[in-house]
């Protein structure tokens, strides 16, 4: 749990910089906003210190000067794409944006329908935002996009889409997920500004990778495994090398794409502002990195939990099996693993200790707290009933919940929900804990020690059901799961990498 991450400076310091930006243009800036705005807990894992809300946060700072253009895609409105993460549509993630950003004092200037061809339910998602007061606009399919650079920087290009009417010196271009055109909306509207006489600016602000640590940083290798299922790679930046003699890293689809950027910039403009990549970004996260060897760590412990992530998923169909193996690459590049996180073999030794599921969980001061399967919980409700007694210095002999106040649960799940599984759930153990806590003083110690969890490392010997995960989720809690079924002796492979 030690700080890496000057969270302070660093709002600071990356809203001071893209000020400076600014002021580089005729006082108007495109900024193209890459990942999450509000909830980047990648970041906050990693860089330990970042507040998962921080780039908001420094918005907020900008607030007088920025207007926000949300952008999304016909083509993903077309077919109901889902946000894995929220389990939401982008359409409604569109919405759910406004309502955050304004909620925040942000202002949300319009929404830019991108590939729009006349799709039938983005016309009615269009109706459906103007109804609500809020400005729409529709680019368009570009034949040759993004390779006939004449064409598509021209009248018949980028000159049919409809201008985006914007009245702030900062554009904040967002989406709700990868590949809704932010990139090709903010340079359509270079395009049309030029024609209006003002040379407006582009920017791209990217947390990861981060641009000013080694190509092999664990910092930078956990954005490559958390992007393994895109298939992303970091890489030196070729066009920085070449122009200064510096090596900086950036990613392989923003390097293959800045020759046809540059020949764009070079037909709005007459002449490129950049010279590579990197030049184009404007992210201090790296010069805000306080202890490097607290974030180097944590980001060794993100790549094992992406590994197992990795694991989960190919033992449920839902990757192929490359993902796997790039996380593999990753960590034998870091020199890490799986017994590197040591709640994995706390968990795999207690388990084969009792025969039967069980977890680890280990506490900030190092204390490592384990719970086992039993008649009234699953492994993962006793880890949590156990690492709340220890933080709450109880006797692990003392009874927080009755067995008696159990059992009515256990018969409301079997005889009337239809559950075959007795065993009580986190979720179902701590309703128990707080009405315990009205009469019990122990009950109420332990359940106050429930933020303490946030951020502790955990593990189990076997797959855990969504509702256990949620709940470890909920708590901050940063868990790994054995690719393993309780009911099923097979392993995906052995956990030996």
């Amino acid at each position: 749990m030690k700080l890496g991450f000057d969270n302070d400076k660093y709002l600071q310091m990356q809203s001071s910089h893209i000020r400076e930006r600014i002021s580089h243009f005729d006082n108007k800036l495109y900024l193209e906003f890459g990942g999450k705005l509000f909830d980047d807990y990648h970041a906050s894992r990693v860089l330990p210190g970042f507040q998962p809300d921080s780039k908001l946060r420094m918005l907020k700072q900008l607030a007088d000067q920025a207007e926000i253009v949300i952008v999304i895609s016909a083509e993903d409105i077309e077919k109901n794409k889902v946000r894995g993460d929220l389990g939401i549509t982008y359409d409604k993630d569109v919405m759910r944006l406004i309502s955050v950003y304004r909620q925040n004092g942000l202002f949300v200037g319009s929404v830019v329908i991108t590939k729009y061809a006349g799709q039938e339910s983005a016309h009615l998602f269009r109706n459906r935002l103007k109804k609500m007061g809020i400005q729409v606009y529709r680019h368009y399919v570009i034949p040759g996009y993004p390779a006939n650079v004449p064409l598509i920087v021209s009248d018949e290009g980028y000159g049919k889409n409809e201008y985006i009417k914007t009245s702030r010196p900062l554009v904040v271009v967002t989406a709700p997920g990868p590949g809704s055109g932010k990139m090709a909306v903010c340079l359509s509207q270079l395009y049309q500004e030029h024609k209006r006489g003002i040379r407006a600016g582009y920017a791209k602000f990217e947390t990861f990778p981060i641009w000013n640590l080694p190509l092999k940083h664990p910092v930078n290798l956990a954005y490559e495994a958390a992007t393994a299922d895109l298939n992303d790679i970091n890489m030196i930046d070729p066009f920085h090398l070449e122009a200064y003699g510096k090596s900086t890293v950036n990613y392989n689809r923003d390097v293959e794409i800045f020759p046809v950027l540059n020949a764009m910039f070079q037909q709005i403009y007459g002449e490129s502002p950049y010279k590579s990549p990197t030049d184009m970004g404007v992210n201090m996260a790296g010069n805000c990195i306080c202890d490097d060897e607290a974030c180097q760590e944590a980001s060794r412990q993100e790549i094992i939990r992406r590994y197992y992530d990795s694991l989960g998923r190919f033992l449920a169909g839902a990757c192929a099996e490359d993902e796997v193996y790039k996380i593999e690459m990753l960590m034998n590049q870091a020199g890490i693993t799986v017994h590197d996180r040591p709640v994995v073999d706390a968990a795999l030794k207690r388990a084969e200790e009792t025969g039967a599921p069980a977890a680890a969980l280990q506490l900030a001061d190092g204390r490592m707290i384990t719970g086992k399967t039993s008649n009234l919980l699953g492994a993962c409700a006793a880890l949590l009933l156990n690492a709340l007694k220890e933080l709450a210095g109880i006797d692990h002999a003392c009874h927080v919940i009755s067995p008696e106040a159990i059992e009515p649960i256990q018969i409301l799940k079997t005889k009337y929900l239809g559950s075959r599984n007795p065993r009580l759930h986190t979720d179902e153990v701590l309703i128990a804990l707080s009405v315990s806590a009205a009469t019990d003083k122990n009950a109420q110690l332990a359940l106050d020690q429930l933020p303490r969890l946030a951020g502790c490392q955990a593990h189990t010997s076997v797959m855990v059901g969504s509702v256990d995960k949620k709940q470890f989720k909920k708590l901050s809690i940063q868990a790994t799961f054995e690719a393993k079924y309780e009911n099923s002796p097979i392993f995906f492979k052995e956990s030996g990498v």
